[in-house]
């Protein structure tokens, strides 16, 4: 029996200040740009003084892209469109900086962390800051067989909550979340048919590398012959996981979930997190509040997971690549939002009817 209980997160986990957020609108009201001129940017802003609890809002002076790794036993049956066994590759093209996420986050000069929580090659082949935290090696192939059991995955869940409090504790003001998995947007996809209660040809997209319709059909299958061992498991997230997830997807559970606890903002990418992240609402509904969706990737999977979470993405640009690179997308406007919140002065005047209303006590 697991001594973790990812329902506890619930109890953790607070919504962002609200009082700061009416502070933050009523600031705006008194900016020298009128309310609602600078649209969705204006909303970011009041959403980044609710996290930070802070008004004006401070800058974001320390992001990090996070990258949880795993390779995936289902991608055996061709469903991806990169080889089986295949993620430690894509873990050396960031580390080499010949990725996409590479060359967004160095020119955004934002560091990257890889966490190798289940890559199915030689922990030789990375260097041991990768590889050290590794759960195991390759997850099950969930159409036929457990992904994790029941020990590997709490030590996943906790892998991830222990990567978030490094990153709190370290200073890391907001996280670009994303994955470097091979077949893991079909266990996303399994995660977010069985949570939303639909069928597999509902959710079953083309992955970031892009399939044919023969791999599709494939593709498809592994979802429902997963999604028929899901089900049974729904009332416990943590064996949900374990089920149908994977190291990485448990581990970027874990990781969101005590991100919320810590009040450390989160930007999602694609549709490995949106399921992470569906996972964590329903152990902890306030865990949400926490997220932003950075970009719709086009799966259907990710769409229907944020519809569910009330999460309005960023940007459509139809990055599938995956990696984290739509969310890092996404930074510069969030940078924005803060950096137009704090430093845009308000109307001569405003200061001091602001403070004859407190005075007199009026809201």
């Amino acid at each position: 029996m697991s001594s973790l209980n990812l329902d506890d997160f619930s109890d953790l986990i607070e919504r962002p200040d609200g009082a700061m957020r009416r502070d933050a609108e009523e600031r705006r009201e008194r900016l020298t740009v009128p309310a609602g001129a600078l649209g969705r940017l204006d909303e970011l802003g009041d959403w980044l003084a609710a996290a930070q609890g802070a008004v004006p809002v401070r800058a974001i002076r320390q992001p990090r892209v996070v990258l949880f790794a795993g390779d995936h036993g289902v991608a055996s049956l061709d469903v991806s469109g990169r080889p089986a066994k295949g993620a430690h590759r894509l873990v050396r093209a960031v580390l080499e900086g010949e990725s996409p996420v590479a060359v967004l986050a160095r020119r955004a000069e934002v560091p990257v962390r890889i966490v190798d929580a289940g890559l199915d090659c030689d922990p030789g082949l990375l260097p041991d800051e990768v590889v050290r935290h590794r759960v195991r090696r390759g997850s099950g192939r969930i159409d036929v067989e457990d992904a994790l059991s029941a020990e590997e995955a709490e030590r996943a869940v906790r892998l991830g909550m222990a990567i978030a409090d490094e990153e709190a504790d370290s200073g890391t003001d907001l996280v670009v979340l994303g994955d470097l998995s091979v077949g893991g947007t079909t266990a996303a996809a399994t995660l977010i048919a069985a949570l939303c209660g639909t069928d597999a040809s509902v959710v079953t997209g083309r992955g970031g590398a892009g399939i044919d319709d023969l791999a599709w059909m494939r593709k498809c299958a592994a979802v429902r012959d997963a999604l028929r061992r899901a089900r049974p498991v729904l009332g416990d997230q943590l064996e949900l996981l374990a089920t149908v997830g994977g190291a990485d997807l448990a581990a970027m559970t874990g990781f969101l979930l005590q991100s919320a606890v810590r009040r450390m903002p989160v930007i999602l990418d694609g549709v490995v997190s949106a399921a992470c992240a569906l996972v964590g609402q329903r152990a902890a509904f306030r865990a949400p509040d926490w997220w932003l969706a950075g970009q719709l990737s086009g799966e259907p999977a990710q769409a229907k997971a944020l519809d569910r979470m009330a999460l309005n993405p960023l940007l459509d640009q139809g990055v599938t690549v995956g990696e984290g690179s739509g969310a890092l997308l996404a930074l510069p406007l969030v940078q924005a939002a803060a950096a137009l919140a704090a430093e845009l002065p308000e109307r001569p005047g405003t200061e001091k009817e602001s403070a004859e209303k407190e005075t007199i006590g009026i809201e």
